[in-house]
């Protein structure tokens, strides 16, 4: 039997005490630790809702939601992040209700049953395909908020079981590329990774990659991450709190002292995903000096010689990730209502009328 609860959540300290004890029991991502979903929760989640589902007493389900009332279409909850847009920028992935190994394999479509239920409208981002096949089974509606998109990722087991390496992995042509790339820097000194040493250091680093990054993402046009104060205000708090506990890599690459990039990584469960980059693409002399392929190249051969699994460059379809990468998982944008609500008849109209 299942105990399954949705109601105001307690004190942040002890729900993240709590959270913290399940995560202990469960496969999350770093998406769905405590470091993540409860960093700035007080800013970010205006009306939370907490989902507990319980087996004899003990959790063993949790997520986090947040519930935004009196919409054109009713009242919506969005799964470990906010539902505006200004707070969701820092733009979570691989997410997810946070389930105990040993849980009922029922478990996820029990628990959206409920939800869906109780609280109309559910925003699920960046989920997996078990979460899709759950809120599918539930019976409800669900629409598709943004198409399913691919998760690259490099298997770093593979990198150290061949002789070649992680260039033995990728196409001729990715190959000669990185190959021709590290040449190029390698005549200005050697190349050098360099892993932040103290959160000073850390700190340090991520401010400069967010230089390069503005500049790069101004230069074409778009304002870029780091324009947006909610988006920077949450990195600070999680560097200060996730850093210590070791599940954050800042990173700087260099070459006869010219700095290539940076790269933000968060490290957890043996897997390393890439989250953020700033390049200097305008100190680049030639076309064939590639800062990213470059970084993110050394970085995955540092990573694997450190003995973790796997580095995922996360979602998106980008050249330089399908370039890289030796496999692919999907992550999925939904919407989850019930078929009899104004949200549900108004999904079912519009797919009638694209159906015609």
């Amino acid at each position: 039997m299942l105990d399954i609860n949705l109601s105001r959540p307690p004190a942040w300290n002890v729900l993240g005490a709590a959270w913290r004890t399940l995560e202990a029991r469960a496969d999350g991502s770093f998406f769905q630790s405590w470091s993540w979903v409860g960093c700035r929760a007080g800013a970010r989640f205006a009306d939370p809702l907490l989902l507990s589902v319980r087996r004899a007493g003990e959790v063993v389900a949790l997520g986090l939601f947040n519930r935004q009332r009196r919409l054109p279409a009713g009242s919506r909850l969005s799964l470990n992040e906010s539902g505006v847009a200004a707070l969701d920028s820092i733009h979570v992935e691989h997410n997810g209700l946070l389930v105990a190994r040993d849980a009922p394999p029922d478990v996820l479509v029990r628990a959206l049953a409920d939800v869906v239920r109780r609280g109309g409208r559910v925003t699920l981002s960046g989920v997996d395909a078990a979460h899709l096949a759950a809120a599918r089974a539930t019976g409800a509606l669900v629409r598709e908020r943004a198409a399913t998109t691919a998760s690259p990722w490099i298997d770093l087991a593979a990198v150290r079981a061949d002789p070649g390496g992680h260039l033995a992995l990728v196409s001729a042509n990715s190959r000669q590329q990185i190959r021709r790339s590290l040449r190029r820097y390698a005549a200005a000194g050697p190349l050098r990774l360099h892993r932040a040493g103290a959160l000073a250091e850390a700190q340090d680093f991520l401010a400069a990659l967010g230089v390069l990054h503005q500049q790069t993402w101004v230069g074409r046009g778009w304002p870029g991450a780091f324009a947006n104060p909610e988006f920077v205000a949450f990195h600070a708090e999680l560097l200060a709190t996730a850093w210590p506990r070791g599940e954050i890599d800042l990173l700087r690459v260099d070459a006869g002292g010219q700095v290539l990039g940076y790269l933000y990584n968060f490290v957890w469960r043996n897997r390393v995903y890439n989250y953020q980059s700033g390049f200097d693409y305008a100190a680049a002399a030639t076309a064939h000096q590639k800062p990213g392929l470059t970084c993110h190249h050394l970085a995955a051969a540092m990573y694997a010689a450190e003995g973790l699994a796997a580095y995922d460059l996360l979602a998106g379809e980008q050249r330089y990730k399908t370039s890289l990468a030796t496999g692919s998982a999907e992550l999925h944008w939904v919407e989850v209502m019930p078929p009899a609500s104004l949200p549900g008849l108004l999904h079912r109209v519009r797919a009638a009328f694209a159906g015609r």
